[in-house]
């Protein structure tokens, strides 16, 4: 009786080393893949803004020929005769309608409410930022999880069919140069990065943060650290020569869209951030030394009677 009791203890405690072992491991590597989802979906709002611009140079280049949009029925329907019908149709749908698609009106939702919060510091729509795990969360915490789980699906939906489409149908926006100055280049950039940040921050990081731990797990300055390496990146390879299109483009051509003026709009919204965030830096710094300037000022009275 005691042996077998004896025998059934060690084989539990053996099992229990190997389960705390398995969890560790899983804990090593579940962090890093964290790190790693999340910075690659934070890059689908820099992606949504080259995909915009290409969308806005598509346009212009076939406004621009004679046989317009006979041409564009054209190339539909070779696309159509050398993929599938149902990636021909959306290919079609971004890059051959004049209409603003969908990807126009949900990146405006997220520059409007990020400008939003950095003007007033708060959400029109508040992220799922709760710990507890499962069906401990309240409903309206699960509502805003699905909320996010919907958001990013249609955007990665939106951004690898556009970004697909116009990779196989050559189209590149780097060729109308820099129009803007380079202060509003400076503040796009910086308005840029501030709206990844709430992207990330109100629907990325409460999805991925409940996919893999089970609720939200406070970031660190690696996560930071790898969002904002990325977006340089992205920025330095890419971005910063192809999405002047969304100024430039309106302007050269004859008959604005709807489509053409909501990428303009959504540049100068973008500037408008990075204005914010620059002058808050600003007003922030000059608090910083004034603080200081009166504490060293507090001092000298005590230092002169010494």
């Amino acid at each position: 009786m005691d042996s077998s009791e004896s025998t059934h203890q060690t084989n539990d405690a053996r099992k229990t080393i190997r389960w705390r072992r398995c969890d560790a491991a899983a804990a090593a590597v579940r962090a890093p893949f964290q790190i790693l989802t999340t910075t690659l979906l934070s890059l689908l709002l820099p992606l949504s803004f080259l995909l915009l611009a290409r969308l806005s140079t598509a346009q212009y280049f076939l406004s621009a020929t004679d046989n317009y949009p006979q041409e564009a029925a054209a190339a539909d329907a070779a696309a159509t005769a050398a993929e599938p019908t149902s990636t021909s149709f959306l290919r079609s749908l971004f890059l051959y309608s004049k209409k603003p698609t969908v990807l126009h009106f949900l990146v405006s939702l997220i520059t409007v409410s990020s400008l939003t919060y950095a003007l007033t510091g708060k959400f029109i729509f508040r992220p799922s930022h709760h710990s507890i795990s499962g069906a401990d969360q309240p409903p309206s915490e699960r509502r805003r999880l699905y909320g996010a789980w919907l958001l990013l699906f249609v955007f990665q939906v939106c951004v690898g069919l556009g970004i697909e489409g116009s990779i196989a149908a050559g189209i590149d926006g780097s060729g109308f140069g820099q129009e803007s100055s380079f202060l509003l280049r400076i503040a796009f950039f910086f308005g840029l990065h501030e709206t990844i940040l709430f992207w990330r921050w109100t629907v990325v990081k409460p999805v991925v943060d409940d996919t893999m731990f089970g609720g939200w797990r406070k970031e660190g300055w690696v996560e930071k650290a790898a969002v904002g390496l990325s977006y340089g990146g992205l920025w330095w390879w890419r971005l910063r020569e192809e999405v002047e299109a969304l100024v430039v483009v309106p302007a050269l051509m004859a008959e604005v869209g709807v489509a053409d003026f909501m990428g303009w709009w959504l540049y100068y919204l973008t500037v408008a951030i990075g204005l914010v965030r620059v002058v808050r830096g600003f007003v922030f710094t000059v608090g910083i030394l004034t603080r200081r300037r009166e504490e060293i000022d507090l001092r000298r009275p005590n230092d002169d009677k010494v």
